[in-house]
């Protein structure tokens, strides 16, 4: 399969080497790598045009963008710089964080499963972190979410899901969306993939409203955002951060901010969150 691989990449020194080190020794290589250089006032675009002087497939592309960093509009803008430099034949788009490291077989598994499974739309494995000298699995959600870091979409199911929401929760959205299209997601517990830099390590105080404001924007409605919202926190093991969230969500209400789907997608998304909180509670019960 033809993999096309984005990376948004801001001030990324100390990592874009080693993220395009693991993608250049893949056993099965990507068809096409672009770097988009996002506004960084360090050497990442150096690192980069090592690569692409050494690399046919690899392209980079310097985009001035804010200083800011807020979740989802950013990085996802960013991904489309890139987008946007591509042709259309490709299998299975990426989008990858830059500062992972890949194992050699990451490409070449993701392939099989796509190949074993003609309704498989996203595939990926597991973000692990370094602490005390250990590498463990960053445990910040579901096993069977695919994290913002490393997504991969076959082509058809990119294209059906209106492809990716510059907006945060555009990591949960798109899996809501994948279900609501009737495709399969599938997360391989083999692949471990080294994340450097744990997730949102970066976020800025502006951005602490903005997961209460992507609840509203999928259509939650008020129970599921203070289910969601309660849970979130909790598992960051800050209160505030709960004030934080629904916060955003009433503000988002207010001002009546568009939503990222249609009622009937909103619709399915919240059958489908009920569906997962009542399975819980029945399981918590056993």
């Amino acid at each position: 399969m033809d993999f096309y691989i984005i990376i948004p990449a801001h001030n990324e020194e100390s990592s874009i080497g080693l993220t395009l080190d693991s993608l250049t020794n893949q056993t099965l290589l990507p068809k096409r790598v672009v770097v988009v250089n996002d506004n960084s006032t360090d050497n990442t675009q150096d690192i980069v045009e090592a690569y692409v002087e050494k690399y046919s497939w690899i392209s980079l592309i310097n985009n001035i963008s804010s200083n800011q960093h807020l979740p989802g509009t950013k990085i996802i803008n960013a991904f489309y710089k890139g987008y946007d430099s591509l042709d259309n034949n490709y299998d299975v788009i990426c989008k990858y964080d830059a500062d992972l490291i890949f194992p050699n077989n990451y490409l070449e598994q993701l392939s099989f499963h796509f190949n074993n499974d003609k309704e498989l739309g996203m595939a990926s494995g597991f973000c692990y972190i370094e602490k005390n000298s250990d590498w463990v699995l960053e445990n910040l959600t579901r096993k069977d979410h695919i994290r913002g870091a490393l997504k991969a979409y076959r082509k058809a199911c990119f294209l059906e899901i209106g492809k990716l929401k510059p907006s945060m929760g555009w990591d949960t959205v798109d899996e809501l969306l994948v279900k609501y299209y009737k495709w399969h997601i599938l997360t391989d517990e083999s692949l471990h993939v080294k994340h450097l830099k744990p997730t949102g390590i970066s976020y800025n105080k502006a951005s602490k409203y903005l997961q209460g404001e992507a609840m509203y924007k999928m259509r939650y409605g008020f129970i599921i955002t203070l289910l969601s919202a309660l849970k979130l926190a909790y598992k960051k093991g800050s209160f505030h951060l709960f004030i934080d969230y629904m916060a955003g969500y009433f503000k988002a209400k207010r001002e009546k901010i568009k939503f990222l789907v249609s009622e009937d997608e909103g619709k399915f998304i919240r059958n489908l969150r009920w569906k997962g909180i009542l399975n819980k509670k029945r399981l918590s019960k056993k």
